[in-house]
């Protein structure tokens, strides 16, 4: 009888440790999967999440993280996921737009792990979505540019023309309006969130054309290496990039994933995540600006210093009146943009020299 009993115990100790594996459970050390669309040395948004991820292995109860770097959007990224799930992975980040399908494509398949994708919409019972408004910060850079530049012709090298890169591009253009309303911003797409060469040549495009700034929403260093080369100022992105153009690089909008990655991780382990998407504010942290070159004047920083807080107290910066490019109203005096309208513009504002190809619209 001992003998039946004990083997009983064991069988079903065995059971339990089974039921566990791959879960996420409450209290249970965590592993991570990190996928990336470009090199961990991109300098750029690749690199901002890697950074995040190391912060969030600071965390006590995070064994391990690990991470794919250069994976394409499709196919590829639905192996790799699949990969990171089957390698005993709790929680899968997907740190491109591109993966948003084969992200909740794998989900399905692996319910007891947490797939977080950064920049989509989609959502399933143990996935979501994040990102923060970094339309925010992009505004108070562009109140940099705005007083920096003398020709009043900025260039923005741009990656996709979906929504989120347009808003970007507006708030940008609309924090350099603030300063200057008669400033214009040229657009060049580059169709690739990381291409050096490509986006240097589309910078020096428009350098050419007498833009006098240069700034971008694309991965890579190759706009403010441009900038630097001509002798002109550039705004970086993601991270700081000045190492890059120490004369050009005035400042950059950056991100700090890691209180993302960390609160999230933290939550897994005790239990208390739910599957709500986030887009946390500049309040949180989330996004900033990277420190000031020491042109910038004193002045300078502390108009952004004004508008942050006034950001914080109540975002209005998609309030109307606002025109499009074609001069056609968009949004009325006094009313303002919904999450859902700014989650889903696909409009420049005016002042934006540049087209969205309509397949993007579609």
């Amino acid at each position: 009888m001992k003998k039946i009993t004990w083997f009983v115990v064991v069988v079903l100790i065995a059971a339990f440790m089974a039921g566990c594996g791959g879960s996420a459970a409450k209290g249970k050390n965590l592993k991570a999967g990190f996928v990336y669309v470009g090199p961990v040395g991109d300098a750029g948004w690749t690199k901002s999440h890697d950074d995040g991820r190391l912060a969030m292995e600071e965390l006590d109860f995070v064994d391990e993280s690990t991470y794919v770097e250069n994976v394409p959007e499709g196919a590829e990224a639905t192996r790799v996921i699949t990969e990171l799930a089957e390698s005993g992975c709790d929680m899968i980040f997907t740190t491109s737009f591109g993966y948003m399908d084969p992200t909740l494509e794998v989900a399905e398949k692996y319910p007891n792990v947490k797939f977080l994708h950064a920049t989509g919409y989609k959502t399933a019972e143990n996935a979501t979505n994040y990102m923060g408004r970094m339309y925010e910060s992009k505004y108070l850079a562009g109140i940099v540019a705005g007083n920096m530049s003398k020709s009043g012709k900025l260039g923005y090298v741009a990656p996709f023309p979906i929504p989120e890169v347009v808003r970007l591009i507006n708030a940008f253009t609309l924090g350099a309006q603030s300063v200057n309303p008669d400033i214009s911003v040229q657009v060049l797409w580059t169709n690739s969130w990381f291409d050096p060469v490509h986006e240097k040549e589309a910078a020096n495009t428009m350098i050419a054309d007498g833009c006098d700034i240069i700034t971008q929403g694309t991965d890579s260093a190759g706009p403010q290496e441009a900038a630097e080369a001509a002798g002109i100022y550039s705004i970086g992105y993601d991270s700081d990039m000045s190492m890059f153009a120490p004369k050009a690089h005035l400042t950059a909008p950056v991100w700090h994933w890691g209180i993302y990655y960390k609160d999230v991780a933290t939550k897994i382990h005790n239990g208390t995540w739910t599957n709500d998407p986030i887009w946390w504010g500049i309040e949180t942290g989330i996004t900033g600006l990277s420190p000031y070159n020491e042109v910038v004047p004193q002045k300078v920083r502390d108009d952004v210093a004004k508008a942050k807080a006034a950001i914080i107290e109540n975002d209005n910066i998609f309030t109307g009146p606002l025109y499009d490019n074609q001069g056609n109203l968009r949004v009325e005096e006094g009313v303002a943009l919904t999450d859902g309208e700014k989650l889903s513009i696909q409009w420049f504002v005016k002042g934006v020299n540049g087209k969205i190809p309509k397949a993007s619209q579609e």
